[in-house]
């Protein structure tokens, strides 16, 4: 055994003493822990020669705690404690009531399903921990791919082996507009109304499969793009419209809570489509924590 782990006692003499300190007294200590008086002395003579140091004074009545005795006793009941506990955090932790999920999630998750899916899930795992990380969707698979990630809630482009998911979300895109637009007043809009209206994106490597289904609505459009910006994470895109300097994309889900200082239009004719999925490593299933996580979260997209 290595070293570190070599101890001149063992955990039963630490029980023993932790006993006699609280009764003060060896014939009661030794009843309370069902054992014979004179073993429970020996026992206590074993730590206090292991450790050095008188940890009880023998008296006619029972038994006083010395100084170091007073000392140990202190710092050894936490220690106790934590180790009584073991076994029930254990079961916690087999049974998905305890642990920690890390979650990885887009603007459009937050901005609509996962708030949800979080309440729901602290009110009945409220000791579970959850890790919440804004990523894009590239981030996502790749962390998911190297094990950093338990579970992530992205936009996929293309099949995703080594993982399963399921569908949550899937729309039409709208699109968000300043409120002193010139179309806001329209209650419908078609793309190349805005052929002038510069727009905010997103970088192109954060989710190709859907950068790339908006230049193909421009396109069927008849419509060249003009991007204004492409800015992360999405809420900032967001900022970006509410300051009058383009419009961007978004889900009709999407815009139910919007500041006075936008509005959301509706797309007739060519539009990409979002589709947000829950996605997590087949090999993490067993996870207690990350299975009661899953049952919760995926009965979002049922």
């Amino acid at each position: 055994m290595p070293r570190e782990y070599q101890y001149p006692f063992e955990l039963r003499h630490l029980v023993y003493f932790r006993e006699v300190a609280r009764q003060l007294h060896f014939r009661k200590a030794a009843e309370s822990l069902a054992v014979a008086q004179p073993a429970l002395s020996r026992a206590l003579a074993q730590l206090e020669k292991a450790l050095g140091v008188d940890l009880l004074n023998r008296t006619r009545r029972g038994a006083e705690l010395t100084p170091a005795g007073r000392i140990l006793l202190e710092q050894l009941e936490p220690h106790l404690r934590g180790l009584a506990a073991i076994p029930r955090e254990m079961q916690a932790l087999g049974r998905g009531q305890s642990g920690r999920v890390r979650i990885a999630f887009t603007g459009l998750a937050m901005a609509t399903v996962l708030p949800g899916i979080l309440r729901e899930f602290t009110a009945r795992f409220p000791a579970v921990k959850i890790e919440l990380n804004e990523s894009p969707t590239a981030a996502q698979l790749a962390a998911l791919e190297s094990g950093e990630l338990a579970c992530g809630f992205f936009h996929p482009d293309a099949p995703t082996p080594g993982l399963q998911t399921r569908l949550l979300l899937r729309e039409r895109n709208g699109v968000l507009l300043p409120a002193t637009h010139p179309l806001a007043g329209r209650p419908k809009l078609r793309l190349r109304d805005l052929a002038t209206t510069p727009f905010v994106l997103f970088p192109r490597s954060h989710n190709s499969g859907f950068y790339d289904r908006v230049l193909a609505a421009f396109t069927r459009a008849g419509v060249t793009p003009r991007i204004a910006d492409e800015v992360w994470p999405r809420a900032n895109g967001i900022g970006l419209v509410r300051a009058g300097l383009g419009a961007t994309w978004m889900t009709p889900s999407e815009a139910r809570y919007l500041p006075p200082e936008v509005v959301f239009r509706s797309l007739e004719g060519p539009a990409p489509e979002s589709r947000l999925v829950i996605g997590w490593p087949k090999a993490l299933r067993t996870d207690p924590a990350l299975a009661a996580f899953l049952s919760v979260a995926t009965k979002a997209g049922a």
